[in-house]
């Protein structure tokens, strides 16, 4: 049964559940397969019916055969995966190659990763050096060029596989700049969010364009700030919840979708159980960052920490104006300053 959570509607008219499961577990490793596909099949038993994967996660067979292990029609459940970095050479193979290890009839959402492309391909994320601006034109194709073979793959050669086309770690600038040759609005931007990166501005452009957000790492990544954050914690206790379902609750009330992380049947029930938080509770939430101890990415993972550069790119080059902190909560010190 699925669980009673609000979905939200995409430009293309289909429903996105407000809460999803996210299908980056980390690094494969031996047992770690059929362990994603039990976490999986028990997070649809749970009431999830959303899933969010990608190529470059390398478990996109696991997630399609978790979909048909479930015995949930295939009609009841959205699938989101992505196009990675190092694929943006060749987007039709990378879809078929998707569409074929998923296995699922068809891909509710396909996202382009982000931004950000890369010259070489090592099978991952990718490698060699970062292209996507006009100005790396030499390196690799633009995310213009990449968004527009992605349009032809929606509209025209593989019609009715893909239903929705989006993108992910795009920001108002890149977004700008996407606008200028796009066909298509994307259905769905995909970003690092939480009360730590609430990202307002962002969220309320995409909003104004029809483009709707899911927040990755809401409850922050591979980091306890979030789940021991004062403020969070404070009106947990009044609704006896814990910190992390206050968070995916804010999230989901301003409008947002969350794809969280867990494989702890327990976690899995807690995170897609909303509460309804008050206006003062919403602005609480919303003040956090407003914290310089508190306003900072989470997402360490995409960071060089020697050169400040994420995947390749500088923070103006990303259009972001939030860094890294340190050490989130105790220090204001950048790993990477914002423009």
């Amino acid at each position: 049964m699925a669980a009673d959570i609000p979905s939200f509607n995409l430009n293309t008219g289909a429903k996105l559940p407000s809460v999803g499961m996210g299908c980056w577990q980390g690094q494969p490793g031996p047992g770690r397969d059929n362990e994603l596909v039990d976490a999986l099949v028990k997070a649809i038993n749970v009431g999830y019916r959303h899933l969010d994967t990608a190529t470059g996660y390398q478990n996109e067979g696991e997630v399609g055969q978790a979909v048909r292990q479930s015995g949930v029609p295939r009609s009841e459940l959205f699938v989101t995966t992505k196009l990675r970095p190092g694929g943006v050479h060749d987007p039709v193979k990378e879809f078929e190659n998707s569409f074929k290890a998923l296995d699922i009839d068809y891909i509710d959402l396909w996202l382009l990763h982000w931004p950000q492309g890369f010259t070489e391909d090592d099978g991952g994320f990718g490698a060699g050096q970062a292209c996507g601006l006009e100005h790396q034109k030499h390196l690799g194709p633009t995310f213009n060029e990449t968004w527009a073979k992605m349009e032809d793959i929606f509209l025209n050669s593989h019609k009715g596989k893909v239903k929705a086309i989006g993108v992910s770690n795009f920001s108002i600038k890149n977004l700008e700049i996407l606008a200028k040759t796009s066909k298509v609005t994307p259905a769905v931007n995909q970003i690092e969010a939480h009360p730590y990166l609430p990202e307002h501005e962002l969220v309320e452009y995409c909003k104004q364009k029809g483009i709707h957000i899911t927040a990755y790492s809401p409850l922050g990544q591979y980091n306890a700030s979030i789940h021991d954050d004062k403020d969070l914690n404070e009106i947990a206790k009044k609704h006896d919840v814990t910190a992390a379902t206050v968070a995916l609750s804010w999230a989901v009330q301003r409008g947002t979708s969350v794809a969280p992380k867990s494989t702890n049947e327990k976690r899995m029930k807690q995170n897609i159980t909303l509460i309804k938080l008050s206006d003062e509770e919403m602005k609480q939430v919303n003040n956090i960052s407003h914290d310089p101890k508190r306003s900072t990415r989470l997402n360490f993972f995409v960071i060089d920490k020697e050169t400040g550069k994420i995947l390749g790119w500088t923070m103006e080059e990303m259009g972001w104006d939030v860094g890294f902190l340190e050490e989130p909560g105790k220090s204001t010190k950048k790993i990477a300053e914002g423009k």
